[in-house]
């Protein structure tokens, strides 16, 4: 059992880094945290040598657009598998289902 009721979005996304747009595939989850009242997202990113060349030039924030939203995200080191990991404190890239 998961200690949030996580949301997400799985799917084509777009990351754009100043007027760059680079198409990739994200797998993106999130939860309302009621500690601090914030909206908390992060994700991985399907290896693409794009984002490896950015993020090895020095690219650490970006752009996440998706069908439903667009959010601000911070990138970090990539897994074994040349996936990145993204995330952020904000409302997320993708629709969220709104509290009753």
């Amino acid at each position: 059992m998961s200690e949030h009721d996580e949301e997400g979005y799985s799917g084509s996304a777009t990351l754009v880094f100043g007027k760059d747009e680079v198409a990739v595939t994200v797998d993106l989850r999130g939860y309302f945290q009621p500690i601090d009242g914030r909206y908390h997202w992060y994700g991985r990113i399907k290896q693409n040598d794009e984002v490896t060349t950015r993020v090895e030039a020095g690219a650490r924030t970006a752009l996440l657009r998706t069908p439903t939203g667009e959010a601000e995200g911070m990138l970090t080191d990539p897994d074994p598998w040349g996936r990145y990991r993204i995330g952020g404190i904000s409302t997320p890239p993708y629709k969220i289902q709104e509290p009753a």
